[in-house]
């Protein structure tokens, strides 16, 4: 009986032992609000409108991250995260789990070099430079993402089958590099699994972040390479794209009583063919740049208002060149450290050479249109964990 005692306190002990070098932590975001919003279709076509429940602030997430210690500064880390649609019950157990970031990696007091599914260094660039932060309702965030930008706080700065590394911080300077394969299938076989390259469609990014005190600079470089791309609604065979270029800067400086933010971005497409953006909006091939402007002011004792103004300019080579523009406001009251009141309204205006730009919360529903104008105007809870 002794033995077995003293079997099952060592037993305990290295347990004990094996939990304290692995440190797992649960994390997420659940956020839901009530959004309306509204923009004329189009010549003749009268009004489009949206209204409904959706996350308008911080994307819905359910996440798991942790690391191991494996000795001399060595770690073995991981992330696997999820996004949820909680107003239209679709993830866990439903639908399925979408992936936003699912990564295996090593980390030293060298940096760390990580596997899978992750950010490109343009996600977290636009997000630390817009007054209106990574929500659906921010300026930049909108017209990136319905320009066809990878340089965007959205789903096209997630890179698949990817390598990356991360440099630690350096007296403020911390330096980041990316490289996702394309591994795209012969597109004249009929997309048989007939793989031909892993340099069509693949991806590599390059960033430098300095972040001290008051002050965040972002200098992001991205490349999409070979890209598949459409003529006349068909792919094109492997191995006949050209590369889509974009580079980025960015910068915040706190003030206390104001914090500033600005940033310039551009892209240069060189295909002719026409590229699939993430919302379905085929577009001909063309350069564009954006730049915003915005700050947040603290108000009463827990509250945020932040303003926020940016400009799309798109090159549309052997046509008339086009215009989006949009402004948007938010007022963030913070109840705790986890949960967060807010409301947003956002206004953007297309000129008839532009793209169809409108907020991301309104889906891609038809409210922005060519040659009109788009409001929104959304409110609700985020609470994290």
């Amino acid at each position: 009986m002794k033995k077995k005692l003293i079997a099952m306190a060592v037993a305990g002990l290295a347990s004990s032992a094996a939990l304290a070098q692995t440190n797992v932590t649960m994390y997420g975001i659940a956020d839901l609000g009530y959004v309306y919003s509204q923009g004329n279709a189009g010549i003749g076509g009268g009004k489009n409108k949206f209204s409904g429940i959706s996350n308008i602030n911080a994307g819905n997430r359910l996440g798991f991250k942790g690391e191991e210690a494996l000795g001399n500064g060595l770690k073995a880390v991981f992330t696997l995260e999820y996004g949820l649609d909680m107003d239209t019950n679709n993830g866990v157990g439903t639908g399925g789990l979408n992936a936003r970031q699912q990564f295996v990696g090593l980390s030293s007091n060298f940096g760390t070099v990580s596997l899978g599914r992750q950010y490109a260094p343009g996600f977290n660039a636009t997000a630390n430079n817009d007054a209106l932060e990574a929500t659906n309702m921010g300026i930049q965030s909108s017209l990136s993402v319905y320009a066809g930008n990878a340089i965007t706080p959205n789903s096209p700065a997630r890179y698949n089958n990817s390598i990356a590394y991360t440099s630690n911080n350096l007296s403020g300077f911390t330096v980041s590099a990316i490289y996702g394969f394309g591994e795209t299938s012969d597109a004249a076989n009929g997309f048989n699994d007939n793989f031909v390259s892993t340099g069509d469609d693949g991806r590599f990014g390059l960033g430098l972040n300095y972040a001290n005190g008051p002050i965040n600079l972002d200098a992001v470089y991205q490349s999409r390479q070979n890209v598949t791309r459409q003529v006349n609604g068909d792919p094109t065979p492997a191995g006949t794209g050209d590369d889509i270029n974009e580079w980025y800067l960015g910068g915040s400086w706190d003030f206390k009583v104001v914090k500033a933010y600005a940033s310039y971005q551009a892209l240069d497409n060189k295909n002719r063919g026409d590229i699939l953006t993430p919302y379905e909006n085929a577009f001909v091939a063309k350069k564009n740049d954006i730049w915003t402007v915005g700050v947040t002011v603290p108000v009463f004792s827990n509250g945020v208002v932040g303003l926020s103004y940016g400009k799309l300019s798109v090159d549309n080579r052997n046509a008339p060149d086009g215009d989006s523009w949009g402004w948007g406001a938010m007022y963030t009251h913070n109840l705790s450290k986890r949960t967060a009141l807010y409301a947003a309204y956002t206004y953007f205006d297309n000129d008839r050479d532009a793209v169809p730009v409108q907020t991301q919360v309104a889906g891609g529903r038809g409210v922005g249109a060519l040659g009109e104008s788009n409001y929104t105007f959304g409110t609700g809870i985020r609470h994290s964990f």
